[in-house]
Parts: C-alpha cells; sequence; structure tokens
C-alpha cells in the first residue's frame, strides 16, 4: 500500500451503500489515508466537500438527483487555490460519462472493480498533483467521443488571450504530449512548459490538464486523429 508523509483527506461519493461502505472501510484501514466524509448523492457531495475540505474526492458518476459530473462542476468552481482531485468512479471504462467528466475538470478515472491496491496507489498519485492516467490516455477518450458525442452547447474561452507560445503548449498537451517532450520538441526547459501551462489554465479558467487537453479539441487547435500517441504505460503527469 502506498504511504505518504500526511495524511490524505479523502471525500467518498457513492449512492450505493454497500460500494461506499466499501471503499470507507478499504481507505481507514490503509496507512496515509484519511475518510473525511461520505455522501450518497452530488448535492451531499458538494456541502460535504465545502465542510470537509478533502484533498480527493471518489466520485460517482450515475446518481438519483444531481449526478457526479455537475457535482464535479459545482465542487471546483466553489474551490479556492487548492481545488480538490476529483476521481471518478465509473462502471465502463469508454462510456460518454468519462468523456464529460473530464470537461468537468476531473482528475482521472476509476473502473469500479479497481483492485484496492490500485485505488490506493490511485489516490495517492492524485494527491501528489498527477493525473491518473497518461496523456495518450486523455487523447484517446477524446477521440473516441469528439467525433460523436453531442455535448451541451458551451460558450468556450477565446484563446486570442494567449500568446503565440502559449498556444504551441496547449496544442502539444492536447496532442498527447507530456512537459519533458514538449520541452525538448520547443527546445526549453520543462520548468518553462509548466509556466507556459499554468498560465495558460490562468487565463482560460481551466482546473486541470484533462479540461486543457478537452479544450484543445473542441476549439479546434487540436484536430482527432492528429495527436501523437506515446507510449501507454508512461508516468501520469501533472501540470
Amino acid at each position: 500500500m502506498p504511504k505518504t508523509s500526511r495524511s490524505v483527506k479523502v471525500l467518498v461519493v457513492d449512492d450505493q451503500i454497500l460500494i461506499r461502505a466499501g471503499l470507507v472501510a478499504l481507505l481507514q484501514a490503509a496507512p496515509g489515508i484519511t475518510v473525511v466524509g461520505e455522501a450518497a448523492d452530488g448535492d451531499e457531495a458538494v456541502m460535504k466537500a465545502a465542510a470537509t475540505r478533502p484533498q480527493v474526492i471518489l466520485m460517482d458518476i450515475r446518481m438519483p438527483g444531481t449526478g457526479g459530473i455537475a457535482a464535479t462542476r459545482e465542487i471546483l468552481a466553489a474551490a479556492d487555490d487548492e481545488p480538490p482531485r476529483i476521481l471518478v468512479l465509473t462502471t465502463f471504462d469508454l462510456d460518454e460519462y468519462v468523456y464529460d467528466a473530464l470537461r468537468a475538470g476531473a482528475s482521472g478515472f476509476l473502473l469500479k472493480d479497481t483492485p484496492p491496491d490500485r485505488l490506493l496507489a490511485a489516490i495517492a498519485a492524485v494527491a501528489g498533483g498527477d493525473m491518473l492516467f497518461t496523456p495518450s490516455v486523455v487523447q484517446r477518450l477524446v477521440e473516441a467521443f469528439a467525433g460523436r458525442t453531442a455535448p451541451e452547447p458551451r460558450e468556450l474561452p477565446t484563446l486570442d488571450v494567449l500568446t503565440a507560445r502559449e498556444r504551441e503548449v496547449l496544442k502539444l498537451v492536447g496532442k498527447g504530449l507530456a512537459n519533458a517532450e514538449i520541452a525538448e520538441q520547443l527546445v526549453i526547459a520543462e520548468a518553462t512548459v509548466k509556466t507556459h501551462l499554468n498560465r495558460t489554465m490562468a487565463k482560460l479558467d481551466l482546473n486541470s490538464r484533462a479540461q486543457a487537453v478537452v479544450l484543445a479539441y473542441e476549439s479546434g487547435l487540436v484536430q482527432p486523429g492528429a495527436g501523437a500517441p506515446g507510449p501507454l504505460n508512461r508516468p501520469g503527469q501533472g501540470q
């Protein structure tokens, strides 16, 4: 089981009481994790997130009333400078809800049959700032649904506020490249890539790298099929 220097505060959200109780029991028994609350629906999740300020939220998607995607949007919109990392729990790894979860700002997703050790490792990873999946997995998801999903209409932020270099970085992020690969391609330092990406996300009001990837596709900056996928076992990248 992964160990962390400080206890990671986790909120568990699932409408199925047996699944929720099982997750809570597993996490309470794990070193380095503190369960700060549990919720049975999206509305309760929003309230509990505000009250307990978790670092990681395990979020079910399909729940009565307010679902996990809407709750994710509300939680991140209300968050301060340190928003929680949200891991979406889903039954199917490539259903349409995953794409919507990325748009909402989720940091990754897990199947509900994920082994306990992988779940604990995922919590530790996203708490440390990583995405649960590699950029190439994000790209595969976006490409799978960008051409056939009809998301609810929304006004996209204009890319005109970005510098030429920030647009370059955003485009390469959308293609699935990691920070080190972007740095190599643009012949700049990796720390500079991170600075450009952080400024881009601030200007466009984005909460996660996954949202940056989705926006790169939705804005037309990257076309489906034009990515540069890398190895699927590459470590996840933080901002």
